[in-house]
């Protein structure tokens, strides 16, 4: 995309006022930091030695006593004990989540932000006939939240990356991202930072406002694995909740920084907290290939002093789990779970045994996973090698870049031209189809069973085109490229052959590409260059009364002084229940700053555990239709019904509930229609948090074989729940269930309330707390 080319003079202005910033704003507080890792060792003792996270995390700490010896055995026993009072370094956000963060913090009544903050417009950007059109019809179609949201960043401070500046990771890596920072990310694939050594987590929009206004962030002390790769078919969705993937080892020295971005990246969809590599000579080289030379000399300078950057010699981990990179197949994951691994010597017989479809319709690279210079240059290869041969790609193949920085130095040099002749059409520097901003153009409609491979991250159903029927199978973009010009799913490009028209057969060479461009990175377009981060607290925040897109939000309710009664069960959750299930994106995107219309698609991917029926709710308390039917709606309808009728409600679900991004609406909008309680065999962390925040209480079977003693229709009644907040998320927790078919059930719960998130739920949340202090300071 070509908007505009700024002249020499301006353009030597923009580099040198770009480089400046870096200088002054981008590098974390490492005389601090280190001085913090000091203190911990002071009061841990030299005896006790920390992993790289610990170090990373620790050094990041409020108040290292209170954090590092409460409920701790004096220290002995931190993980998955102490709840770490942490102060983040930055915040970074999306276009999507941003809005209700901002309009969450703009109701704190503070001037600026307190740590340095960035937005990044990359969520609300169309894929489909390629950059040159998609980038500005999508800033033409969104151009009141853009808006917004470039107001509210010079009012308070933040930089503000416009569309098409690239995806948040990405530039994250490109220009905040280095080793020992501590940032906060309101996407939940942030842990892309982890591999510049950055301890990177991805978090919902509440959690980030309490950095932003100098709150402390609290996180239960996780426990640690060390991992070489493969994670999500050894681990699963949910394996590596409460855990940090922390990698060592020979092998770690072998992987290009962006390679070890891309596998943090992927750590998100075991459940990981976050996941980082060590200090490497890789990242040394990408600081100083972005331009970030003094950055890369001062991490060269600290990497000897109390070993910050890496972890100590003989730090222990709660499980190791090492895999040989010089054995590793290839692999491909999916469909709609990203745990669904099979190597890709097994795939062809897993197609057959499974019945997934035999050819898929389009394979997609880039996004913010896999779209590197290294990738990229790789997968050049492979089309070049198949381009020479005579071939086109027999499936749709579309190249997304990952930053404007990317973009530009592909197009330099001839990268995008070799896809372009190819037939590939080049999407705008957005996260477009990964996030259902696809708008298919191949004929394939919603219902028509198909197949796609891409290089993203995640492929839960209707994710990429709002089709539930679309199966989107997970590989490398080399892996991608090469089956996109066989068209087949069975397709093995390192053993199998494609025929010629001449009769011959063509089979690919293993790809090279380049790890950094030899030229070094180009700048791009200036127009995609960020506003400084200056406040200016005289600055309009734009949004418009009438708006259907933007509304200010009003403060929930707090916690009466009393348990909870007749809690009614709205439904009762069958199997996988992600953020796309409870807040679907896609279309539902442009209401992401407008909480009650977007509150209209809350659960509505929902299986009815009853019915098997999705999206279908019924009203047990309802009077019965003349045919003696119960009625049914749609279960945000019910929900809506029964807050204007002044009833609250909870939901019963299975297990990881909540798993996928860090989407806060998935506890905004039930939260807004009247939800008390969610009752889970388990939840994943970020969503489990997201309630606790927004004031709902997320609560877990004692025993995993109650999920069948309680069911639509009943009445709930906590016990206990008023006692153990007031004590600080100390105490037990029953819950009274009476039968609509009669008779009554007690079922034992667990939770994991600490005193700060008690506070929120009094509160009513978070959000009701902060606003209280600020104001009182």
């Amino acid at each position: 995309m070509h908007v505009g080319r700024a002249s020499p003079l301006l353009r030597t202005h923009l580099i040198l006022h770009r480089l400046g910033r870096i200088a002054q704003s981008r590098q974390p507080p490492y005389p601090k930091i280190v001085k913090n890792l000091d203190k911990v060792r002071q009061v841990l003792g030299k005896s006790h030695h920390l992993t790289l996270a610990e170090k990373i995390l620790y050094s990041h700490l409020d108040n290292v006593e209170d954090s590092l010896l409460s409920n701790t055995d004096n220290g002995r026993n931190i993980r998955g004990n102490a709840s770490l009072k942490l102060k983040p370094d930055r915040v970074a956000m999306q276009d999507a989540s941003a809005q209700m963060a901002l309009l969450q913090f703009m109701s704190c009544d503070l001037p600026t932000t307190a740590v340095p903050t960035s937005i990044h417009c990359d969520h609300m950007i169309v894929g489909q006939k390629g950059a040159d059109v998609d980038l500005p019809e999508s800033i033409k179609g969104n151009q009141e939240v853009f808006d917004f949201l470039e107001s509210a960043a010079k009012k308070y401070g933040i930089e503000f990356w416009p569309p098409g500046a690239g995806i948040i990771h990405q530039t994250v890596l490109e220009n905040y991202a280095t080793p020992g920072l501590m940032m906060l990310g309101t996407d939940s694939h942030t842990p892309n930072g982890g591999g510049l050594g950055a301890i990177a987590i991805g978090v919902g929009g509440a959690d980030a406002v309490d950095a932003m206004v100098d709150a402390p962030w609290e996180l239960k002390a996780p426990e640690f694995w060390d991992v070489i790769l493969k994670l999500a078919g050894i681990l699963t969705v949910r394996g590596g909740t409460g855990f940090i993937l922390e990698y060592f080892g020979p092998g770690v020295e072998t992987l290009s920084c962006t390679g070890q971005a891309t596998i943090c990246n992927m750590g998100a969809e075991v459940g990981a907290t976050t996941s980082l590599f060590p200090l490497t000579d890789s990242m040394l080289h990408y600081l100083r290939s972005t331009n970030r030379g003094s950055t890369a000399d001062i991490v060269t300078s600290l990497a000897g002093q109390q070993g910050l950057l890496v972890a100590d010699g003989q730090a222990s981990y709660d499980e190791i789990i090492t895999i040989d990179l010089s054995t590793l197949e290839p692999h491909i994951n999916g469909p709609f779970t990203p745990d669904l691994s099979t190597p890709l010597s097994g795939f062809k017989e897993a197609v057959e045994i499974n019945q997934w479809p035999q050819s898929f319709g389009a394979g997609l690279i880039g996004s913010c996973t896999n779209s590197s210079y290294q990738d990229m240059t790789r997968a050049e290869n492979l089309v070049k090698q198949a381009s020479d041969a005579g071939l086109k790609p027999k499936a749709d193949f579309f190249v997304t870049p990952g930053s404007e920085q990317i973009r530009a130095t592909l197009d330099r040099d001839s990268t995008l031209e070799t896809f372009s002749s190819a037939g590939g059409t080049i999407l705008a520097n957005a996260c477009g189809p990964c996030i259902g901003q696809w708008k298919r153009t191949d004929g394939v409609t919603k219902g028509d069973s198909n197949a796609i491979f891409s290089s993203y991250n995640r492929n839960f159903k209707g994710r990429n085109d709002g089709n539930p029927q679309t199966m989107n199978f997970l590989a490398s973009p080399e892996i991608v490229t090469a089956m996109s010009y066989s068209g087949s799913t069975t397709f093995n490009p390192l053993v199998d052959s494609i025929p010629l028209p001449s009769g011959q057969q063509f089979r690919f060479s293993p790809p090279t590409g380049s790890e950094l461009p030899s030229r070094g990175f180009a700048f791009g377009n200036p127009e995609f260059e960020p506003t400084p981060g200056n406040p200016n607290t005289t600055h309009p925040v734009v949004i418009s009364p009438t708006s259907e897109r933007l509304a200010v939000l009003e403060p929930f309710a707090p916690f009466p002084d009393h348990e909870l009664t007749n809690l009614r069960v709205l439904y009762k959750v069958q199997g996988q229940c992600t953020t796309d299930t409870i807040s679907a994106a896609g279309p539902w995107l442009k209401y992401k700053g407008h909480l009650p219309n977007i509150s209209a698609n809350t659960l509505i991917g929902a299986v009815n555990a009853e019915t098997g029926e999705t999206n279908v709710a019924y009203d047990h308390f309802a009077t019965p239709e003349l045919d003696g039917k119960v009625p049914q709606s749609g279960i945000p309808q019910l929900a809506e019904k029964w807050k204007g009728q002044g009833h609250q409600w909870m939901v019963v679900a299975e297990t990881n509930y909540g798993e996928g991004s860090a989407r806060e609406h998935a506890a905004l909008q039930p939260r807004y229609l009247g939800g008390r309680v969610i009752l889970a065999k388990s939840f994943a962390r970020i969503h489990e948090t997201n309630l606790k925040k927004q004031g709902i209480v997320p609560l877990v079977f004692a025993e995993e074989i109650d999920y069948s003693r309680i069911g639509a229709g009943d009445l709930v009644d906590t016990v206990g729940l008023l006692d153990m907040l007031k004590a600080g998320g100390k105490g037990e927790v029953a819950l009274r269930v009476r039968k609509r078919g009669g008779g009554e059930e007690m079922i034992g719960v667990k939770h994991t309330i600490s005193p700060d998130q008690a506070g929120f739920i009094f509160a009513g949340s978070a959000l009701n707390l902060l606003a209280k202090k600020s104001k009182k300071e």
